[in-house]
């Protein structure tokens, strides 16, 4: 039975205490929601690899309350370290540094390296503090499902296999920080998220953006490189290039499927739902182009919300800007996809 917990200091000081003895707790970050062990509890560690379906490759986030907690984790803390931790933390950056001996390579997946994050969110906060222990954590759902925004998503992913959720509410960013990768020059992200790479690149200049993926059993730098993930269980194909082009193919497409006794939705902005016109199906939205900080908020949910409609196909389109909180999510859009349709 998973507990639910409120956010008063008689159920953070539960959830701590739970994590220190080698428990399993979820709980918010202002990015999505994150599944938290005692980092240094090799046990622990492996009970939450199970209790996701998570592949050991697949290395975790480890968060601390601060800057000095995050270089007990590293046998190096380079410059732009510092200059980036005074400017984004706490917050939804995760750096990855050179592993200390002291962080078990259950958490890292083997590798030299360790990713560290300082989170904003407040109950993330006090819970580190109370714990008194880093807590390594990826997101509380099952592996390779949509992350959770709300406790609710949580439970309907994890219920019965861990410990503890906190519930602190829908987070506030909605998808997951930006990792970048300081093991190497010039520095490199390797996924967008919660910190645009603009402003990154106002301290770091020479910042580079590779498009980082990696196949399935090969060890990652970084949670969230798999070509395949963020998925929901119904097939979800992606479409992409000129807006035209891509309303004339997604139309044909529901009428196609449609015709052949297919159930099929939309998963949709606004602006690109209202392009659709009226369609014979299901759509589920986004919100608006205007704001992609509540695109953001939105997305997992939406994705969640398309997949319990008892269908066979999801349609959608890839975003079409590509700056800030939109390189977030068109990424996620297209791991979540099963299959890619380019548009000419």
């Amino acid at each position: 039975m998973t507990a639910l917990l409120g956010t008063d200091p008689a159920s953070i000081a539960r959830a701590a205490a739970c994590l220190r003895e080698g428990g399993l707790v979820a709980f918010p970050t202002e990015t999505v929601y994150g599944l938290g062990v005692h980092a240094m509890d090799v046990p622990a560690v492996r009970r939450l690899f199970a209790a996701k379906g998570r592949p050991a490759h697949d290395p975790l986030i480890v968060h601390v309350s601060s800057l000095d907690r995050a270089a007990l984790l590293t046998t190096g803390m380079p410059p732009e370290a510092s200059a980036l931790a005074h400017a984004f933390w706490p917050g939804p950056l995760t750096m990855v540094l050179p592993r200390h001996g002291a962080v078990p390579r259950e958490v890292t997946a083997g590798l030299d390296t360790v990713a560290v994050r300082v989170p904003a969110h407040p109950v993330a906060r006090a819970l580190l503090e109370a714990a008194g222990v880093p807590i390594a954590a990826p997101s509380a759902n099952l592996f390779s499902r949509p992350s959770p925004t709300t406790a609710a998503h949580v439970l309907e992913d994890l219920g019965g296999r861990i410990d503890m959720v906190i519930d602190g509410g829908p987070t506030s960013v909605g998808v997951e920080s930006t990792v970048i990768d300081l093991t190497t020059m010039p520095p490199r992200v390797l996924r967008p998220g919660g910190v645009s790479v603009e402003r990154l690149r106002a301290l770091l200049p020479h910042l580079e953006m590779p498009g980082t993926s990696v196949a399935a059993g090969e060890a990652a730098p970084s949670p969230g490189l798999l070509s395949q993930h963020y998925s929901p269980r119904t097939p979800m194909a992606l479409y992409s290039g000129a807006l035209e082009a891509t309303r004339q193919a997604i139309v044909k497409r529901i009428h196609e499927a449609t015709g052949d006794g297919l159930r099929v939705g939309v998963l949709a902005t606004r602006e690109r739902a209202a392009a659709l016109g009226p369609i014979p199906v299901p759509v589920v939205d986004l919100g608006s182009e205007q704001d992609a900080d509540a695109v953001a908020r939105r997305l997992y949910a939406a994705i969640r919300e398309i997949d319990a409609a008892n269908l066979d196909l999801i349609l959608t389109q890839q975003v079409a800007h590509t700056g800030g909180l939109w390189q977030a999510i068109g990424d996620r859009l297209t791991r979540a996809a099963t299959e890619h349709v380019a548009v000419p």
